[in-house]
């Protein structure tokens, strides 16, 4: 009899305590947000202009808090815009906030099915494909080998300029930076020099059909190369071996990665350009600050080059890149994140089917970090001389992300960045045309551009 009493009653414990643990997975949910209406709800976020969605999300966040998901068809769609809920997921919980959510068919033929460094799932393929790109051609010694084709590409940018600006009352720069990228990106990618216009233009509107001859090409004279001291991205990728499958790399996974390497580098860098120098056009005081410092570092010294040794020396230009990043971050949201499983996060479930994504653009604006954060104001960094610009202790911005899937060229393109607009303000004077004037207004594309151009 006892051992019946003790067996229901033992039965009747494990009852309500599975209760009592299924009350509560229930009761963690997703992020609040608003209504979701089946497919009345995804046919207003589809039909919404970026600054609408952007302009949503503000509100949303301001009714629900730091953390909102939008439902879009079966998809939760989660918004943080939060700097230390970013630094909790992207750092202390990276590991589990470091994969990408899977791509959509179409995707998939664009990406080679997600085989580069940005939309690879997290795990040994995309370790390979990143620490090839960091290992190879961002070490410093490489990095250092490209100074003469730099060089070259200024040269080739300011005769431009020049040659604009002497035959016409004003200039659209931006087609020029375009221009000027894509060579410098083109010769450290293929090692080869891009000259004529004509075949840039070749090259953007035929980039898949162009490539694969480059890359046969390459593979024929890579000894050569070698032995002249050139190794460009698409000798490291050639000889790249995937250890998951054990294999090399196939010319369609080649021709993905070199079209992310040269897109990616050209429309940020080029569009970072572009804001940065609005800006000292529209604030002249700055730019005069600019080339006294400039004068002050290079003195008697003859040749109108500001070099990449100079650079550190100019503590202003760094605060105008650093300012110029924070205001006008070429994303205001960096690539959507995923769980690598079901996740509890500051109370609520992040579920692995969906996506995560973080608001820089609010971020870098957050008036309880920066004071009058819409202004352009370089002084912010002038005194900061430790600034963490991945955020690995505080985040208070990431232009370039942050945590494991980090933006991997972030000092290449602050070295671009430092380089180009140091030699642009030394050697042109900018300054806005009889009549007209800087418009700061944006318009997304690719990254978030002047709807204007300067």
């Amino acid at each position: 009899m006892e051992a019946w009493f003790i067996i229901l009653v033992s039965a009747c414990m494990c009852v309500v305590l599975r209760a009592i643990f299924s009350l509560r997975t229930k009761t963690i949910s997703i992020p609040p947000g608003p209504l979701h209406i089946p497919i009345i709800t995804s046919i207003i976020c589809v039909r919404k202009s970026f600054d609408q969605l952007e302009s949503l999300l503000r509100t949303l966040h301001a009714k629900f808090g730091p953390i909102v998901t939008l439902r879009i068809g079966s998809n939760s769609s989660i918004f943080i815009a939060d700097r230390t809920l970013a630094h909790q997921a992207l750092f202390q919980n990276g590991s589990l906030f470091s994969d990408r959510p899977k791509a959509r068919a179409v995707s998939k033929i664009v990406n080679n099915n997600q085989h580069t460094i940005t939309t690879a799932s997290y795990g040994q393929t995309w370790r390979t494909l990143r620490r090839n790109l960091t290992s190879e051609m961002l070490h410093h010694s490489r990095v250092k080998s490209f100074s003469g084709i730099r060089k070259w590409v200024l040269h080739t940018l300011l005769t431009r300029l020049k040659s604009d600006s002497q035959s016409n009352d004003s200039v659209r720069v931006v087609d020029h930076f375009h221009h000027a990228m894509f060579c410098l990106l083109i010769f450290m990618c293929f090692g080869e020099r891009l000259d004529d216009g004509k075949e840039l233009l070749r090259f953007r509107k035929e980039l898949e059909d162009v490539l694969g001859p480059l890359i046969r090409a390459r593979k024929q004279k890579r000894k050569q190369a070698k032995e002249e001291g050139v190794v460009s991205y698409v000798d490291t990728l050639l000889d790249l071996q995937l250890p998951k499958e054990k294999r090399n790399l196939d010319e369609g996974e080649i021709v993905t990665l070199c079209n992310e390497f040269l897109t990616g580098g050209t429309d940020t860098t080029s569009t970072m350009l572009q804001w940065i120098m609005a800006n000292l056009v529209k604030y002249p005081h700055v730019q005069e600050r600019l080339v006294d410092e400039t004068r002050e570092v290079l003195g008697e010294r003859v040749e109108r080059e500001v070099k990449e040794e100079d650079l550190d020396k100019l503590p202003c230009l760094k605060a105008v890149i650093l300012e110029g990043l924070r205001r006008h971050p070429p994303g205001h949201l960096v690539l959507p994140h995923a769980v690598t499983e079901d996740v509890v996060f500051n109370d609520y479930l992040v579920p692995k089917k969906g996506t995560v994504n973080f608001m820089v653009a609010e971020m870098g604006w957050d008036p309880k970090v920066w004071e009058d954060p819409m202004a352009f104001k370089p002084e912010r960094f002038m005194n900061d001389e430790g600034f963490d610009i991945t955020g690995s202790k505080e985040i208070k911005r990431m232009p370039f992300g942050a945590g494991r899937r980090i933006c991997p060229v972030y000092n290449l393109a602050l070295l671009h960045l430092g380089y180009f607009v140091a030699n642009l303000v030394w050697n042109l004077e900018w300054k806005v045309p009889e009549g007209g004037k800087v418009d700061l207004s944006e318009k997304q594309e690719f990254t978030v551009v002047m709807k204007n151009a300067l």
